[in-house]
């Protein structure tokens, strides 16, 4: 199996900005047709006209959804099933973070992270994977991320989302392999987007960020090691030098010092 990126039809979920804008416009050399998912029309043509503007005969799909609702998913896929043309890259992009802790957490909060990271993402594959089988050799992209190495105080539930993400991507590469679809996934750490903005609470709940200057590689750098891990055949990435160097650090450190070590911080950060 062999899959390409060139000439490709790839879905990609929270489209409107981030690392799902930056997909779009990274893929646009390469691809023939881009279908853009996101809650956001209006962002989505600010993003259309860019990846036009980069190459004037490439495709551009919208499809306006909230994947966090059976309505938003079911609008996708018969959004699919009518389309003309049939995607062979499915990526999984869409994310949602709280900051702060569990105990404070509105249930709705609670609710659309697992709808979004894990429900979205297992729904919309499994849905989608006709389409792929027919389409093969394709590819499913999961976006993962470091944060599903650990557990993390404060962003638990997000954290735990992501852990499954990696688990079952990584379950999902073997079961499709013989059917010639790639599965990778990615596990980027902390990323300039406005995911933080959108993870704080209404009432300024932040995260700590202690260390995370270490970790953090621009967006661009993040999506070209992704895709180039797509095209390798690769089935996880941690993108950039200090991810990659603190994910095995976090995977094979004793429980007992990690706690120690998560204890501390989470201690450190209510002073």
């Amino acid at each position: 199996m062999k899959f390409s990126t060139r000439n490709c039809t790839a879905i990609i979920t929270g489209a409107s900005s981030g690392l799902g804008a930056e997909f779009a416009r990274q893929l646009a050399r390469d691809a023939q047709v881009l279908i853009l998912v996101a809650r956001r029309l209006d962002a989505m043509e600010s993003v259309k006209a860019e990846l036009l503007s980069l190459k004037a005969d490439l495709k551009v799909e919208l499809v306006v959804a909230d994947l966090s609702t059976d309505a938003g998913r079911a609008a996708l896929v018969s959004w699919v099933d009518h389309a003309t043309v049939k995607p062979n890259l499915l990526i999984n992009n869409a994310g949602l973070g709280d900051y702060g802790s569990f105990a404070s957490a509105s249930e709705d909060r609670l609710k659309r992270q697992i709808d979004v990271n894990v429900s979205a993402l297992v729904l919309l594959s499994r849905a989608l994977l006709p389409v792929l089988m027919q389409t093969a050799p394709a590819g499913i992209l999961n976006v993962s991320s470091l944060a599903s190495t650990l557990p993390m105080p404060d962003l638990a539930v997000y954290a735990a989302s992501k852990s499954f993400v990696s688990s079952f991507s990584e379950a999902l590469a073997i079961e499709l392999e013989p059917h010639q679809i790639q599965v990778t996934y990615v596990c980027p750490g902390p990323t300039p987007t406005n995911f933080s903005k959108t993870a704080k609470r209404d009432d300024g709940t932040d995260t700590n960020r202690d260390g995370q200057g270490l970790l953090r590689i621009p967006a661009s750098q993040v999506i070209a090691e992704s895709l180039a891990a797509l095209n390798s055949g690769k089935t996880c990435l941690f993108p950039g030098l200090g991810v990659s160097i603190a994910a095995p650090i976090f995977w094979h450190m004793p429980r007992s010092l990690l706690r120690w070590v998560l204890r501390r911080r989470h201690s450190q950060s209510k002073l």
